[in-house]
């Protein structure tokens, strides 16, 4: 069995695999299906939004903004179910609009692709399986505040280095095997949603939200 730390980068999905004996390596995929239906996957915890709302926001969206403070802003609010099937970004406004719904920005439109993706394999007996994280959110918990900068920035990417080097991550080997197109900021986002997942599989199951689920069933959480 695995522990699967995905992280939606160029192209398709990135993910942090641990084995049964512990042993972390990458895979790469250009469809989230080719991580869901891999029988061995026993946990996926994964950087994208899975229970969605109808309208408005989602508590465990405000929640994380809350907890991560002044960073807040880098957490999006989870696309509306409704503008999933928009291929467009004015599509996607105009059916907020016809709703008389609040728009959202061109950079939260970015990621309908992958939420669909996702939304297309997740069923609600999966709750045990796949869990939603946010990178953020669990570096936060995982430094205990200690990450501050931003991602891209080269004291972003330091304090998360050490954060994971912390939790007993090679991070000078995985860093150097990042199976392109995964860029450094994927692999460390990839590798703090292996830390959610590994918390998951032993119990920890901390999360963020109100514990209301969407439309279809699927929870609308956060795991931390």
């Amino acid at each position: 069995m695995t522990l699967l730390g995905v992280d939606g980068c160029r192209g398709g999905w990135l993910a942090a695999v641990a084995d049964r004996s512990g042993a972390v390596g990458w895979r790469w995929v250009p469809a989230f299906r080719d991580l869901y239906a891999d029988p061995a996957a026993q946990v996926l915890a994964v950087d994208i939004p899975i229970g969605l709302p109808e309208q408005g926001t989602r508590a465990c969206d405000v929640a994380a903004r809350r907890l991560l403070g002044r960073r807040g802003a880098s957490v999006f609010a989870a696309p509306v179910r409704p503008v999933l099937g928009c291929t467009t970004y004015a599509e996607a406004r105009a059916v907020l609009a016809r709703r008389n719904g609040p728009s959202m920005s061109a950079q939260a439109f970015g990621i309908v692709r992958a939420v669909r993706d996702v939304d297309a394999c997740v069923q609600p007996s999966d709750d045990d399986r796949v869990v939603e994280t946010h990178p953020e959110v669990a570096f936060a918990r995982l430094s205990d505040g200690g990450v501050t900068a931003g991602k891209k920035t080269a004291d972003g990417q330091a304090q998360r280095t050490a954060a994971l080097a912390a939790a007993g991550f090679d991070i000078e080997r995985l860093l150097a095997t990042v199976p392109a197109p995964g860029r450094p900021d994927d692999a460390l986002d990839a590798l703090v949603c292996l830390w959610a997942a590994r918390r998951w599989a032993r119990g920890e199951r901390a999360t963020l939200g109100d514990g209301s689920r969407d439309a279809r069933g699927l929870p609308m959480r956060i795991a931390c």
